[in-house]
């Protein structure tokens, strides 16, 4: 199997040479956040901001809010539609990082900015967009589930997510905190334990609004690219959640040949991985996020089992006893934790980090 570490360690190599994270220096508020030489100062996000808000906080619930918007269809047109209708909002002076009630008592206002920011950014966007993606420029669209309706997009997509920090300070009534999200987010035992919580709790979850691919960014984002967190525990360091799989890291995953070290062609057929003339043209769809759960059928070196038995017991804190089943979306832990230990999951399977994949 060293051919595979030499694969999962060249493809980390790459992400690391073309990053592909939030701009965060572009949203105004944050200026202070930073360095001169661009660096977050980490040393200053526990002092309050506003409202008795910490920085940490705050980056927290922007971070949260990108990882459920950054679902869209163009990731760059997302991405510079939250920057502009955020920075808008705030030259309003509603302030709904700070205070997400204001986004809501607001919502005229946010509907009318997402609606021009997203006509500004078609304007730009849609030919090239168009001409990658084999479509027509009057299909681009960032609201998602193919919906033109601004008030089910503000209202779900950003009001869920925004609701969540809202609902916490709520529940903790007097006992006031000034990183409520990030506290709570927190008492879980495991950043991969907090992602599924963050979907599927009763209370808390943002259930539809979030898939599981975006909870796991999230944690990428709040574990290593900026390293938010305030928890220095194995369970929450870089091998504590799930690498974020999308369609543009399920190319990557195919064309190298990493997946079918795993399983055959057949059996990713069996789960709908693969499907057969679904795609445009009649061309084979691959949906990479049906390989979640999906179990190795081929062999594995005794050595491997024990990396994963130990990623999963002391890492991801999903397992107290040695696992029997070797989950495929897992797999490339153990050979980050044990051949590429310079690098981290930061860098590995996700999104535009990989310029070689294009869609066909």
């Amino acid at each position: 199997m060293t051919n595979v570490a030499d694969l999962i360690q060249k493809i980390a190599e790459i992400g690391q040479e073309h990053p592909s994270s939030p701009q965060l220096a572009e949203i105004e508020i944050f200026a202070n956040f930073f360095l001169p030489n661009g660096r977050l100062d980490d040393r200053s996000l526990d002092k309050t901001d506003g409202t008795n808000i910490s920085r940490r906080e705050l980056l927290t619930r922007f971070l949260l809010l990108n990882a459920v918007i950054d679902q869209g269809p163009d990731i760059v047109g997302v991405r510079k539609m939250l920057v502009n209708v955020t920075n808008e909002m705030y030259h309003y002076e509603i302030r709904f990082l700070h205070r997400p009630l204001a986004f809501f008592q607001e919502i005229g206002i946010a509907i009318d900015q997402i609606l021009t920011q997203h006509q500004s950014i078609k304007a730009l966007r849609a030919e090239a967009w168009a001409q990658e993606n084999r479509s027509q420029p009057s299909r681009y669209n960032l609201f998602m589930d193919n919906s033109k309706q601004a008030l089910n997009y503000a209202v779900f997509r950003w009001g869920v997510p925004l609701a969540l920090p809202l609902l916490l300070e709520k529940d903790l009534g007097k006992n006031k905190s000034t990183s409520p999200l990030l506290d709570y987010l927190e008492t879980y035992p495991s950043a991969e334990r907090m992602t599924t919580a963050l979907k599927d709790h009763q209370r808390y979850g943002l259930g539809k609004a979030i898939g599981d691919k975006a909870c796991h960014l999230f944690a990428k984002w709040m574990v290593s690219t900026f390293s938010i967190t305030r928890r220095h525990d194995t369970s929450w360091g870089n091998y504590s959640f799930e690498v974020p799989y999308d369609s543009n890291a399920g190319r990557v995953l195919w064309r190298t040949g990493y997946l079918l070290h795993w399983a055959s062609e057949e059996d990713y057929v069996k789960k709908q991985v693969i499907q057969k003339r679904q795609g445009k043209g009649g061309m084979d769809y691959l949906r990479v996020t049906n390989i979640r759960g999906m179990p190795t059928t081929l062999y594995l070196d005794a050595d491997v089992k024990d990396a994963y038995c130990e990623i999963s017991v002391k890492h991801l804190a999903t397992h107290k006893k040695k696992p029997t089943k070797f989950e495929i979306q897992r797999l490339q832990h153990p050979f980050l934790l044990r051949n590429c230990s310079a690098m981290s999951l930061r860098a590995v399977f996700w999104r535009s980090n990989l310029p070689l994949i294009r869609p066909d």
